[in-house]
């Protein structure tokens, strides 16, 4: 099983956000092209500036949160994609990316409820559904240890994570060979047009979870 990672909005409600403080197709992609070029401070900075004077925009803040984790600052961006869940929770992009943050640190507790937030505002979120059954299967995991650690001779709990861990090990395999954490990707630039269902980005989609 794995975590996938989102890395753009590719939907927005156009009922909540106003076209006029979404961001022009030229600023997404400069701070895409910089970010595809591993030119990350140079994207956060563009980024940053955009936001000085657009604030709200979402597609903006959630690029920037993108943007942090894969420079290695995944506090930070956890609290942009937690801000972008507060002030546009009928979004459910933020809910997964935030999901695999806390995956990524072991809250697996707080990663089902993200995950479960994304799933109620897009029941139809397939990729939030497969991370859920992720984040439901490294619980099991850590449930059927502690049974194993209050009772070593309980051979049903030790042959079940025996398989959950056979699982995760067989789906990591050719995934990252370094088992270097999991990283969001810059994705395609949103279009104008909103569309019904979010898409995954093909570069690095997924990640093996931890």
């Amino acid at each position: 099983m794995r975590l996938h990672l989102l890395s753009l909005l590719t939907a927005l409600s156009m009922a909540s956000v106003s076209p006029l403080a979404m961001a022009q197709p030229d600023d997404y992609a400069t701070v895409d092209r910089l970010v595809r070029a591993g030119q990350l401070n140079e994207a956060l900075a563009r980024a940053d500036q955009y936001l000085t004077a657009k604030p709200r925009d979402p597609q903006m803040r959630f690029l920037k949160g993108v943007i942090q984790t894969e420079a290695g600052k995944p506090a930070e961006a956890m609290l942009t994609f937690r801000s972008l869940t507060e002030d546009f929770p009928e979004l459910p992009e933020p809910y997964n990316n935030l999901a695999v943050l806390y995956a990524g640190q072991s809250q697996f507790d707080n990663a089902r409820a993200a995950l479960e937030m994304a799933i109620r505002t897009n029941p139809n979120y397939a990729i939030a559904h497969e991370n859920l059954g992720d984040v439901y299967a490294k619980l099991a995991s850590q449930s059927y240890g502690r049974a194993l650690q209050l009772d070593a001779g309980n051979a049903a709990a030790g042959h079940k994570l025996v398989l959950i861990r056979n699982l995760f090990s067989a789906d990591a395999k050719g995934m990252r060979p370094d088992g270097g954490q999991p990283v969001l990707s810059p994705g395609r630039i949103a279009s104008e047009k909103p569309v019904s269902e979010p898409t995954a980005v093909s570069r690095s989609p997924r990640a093996a979870l931890p």
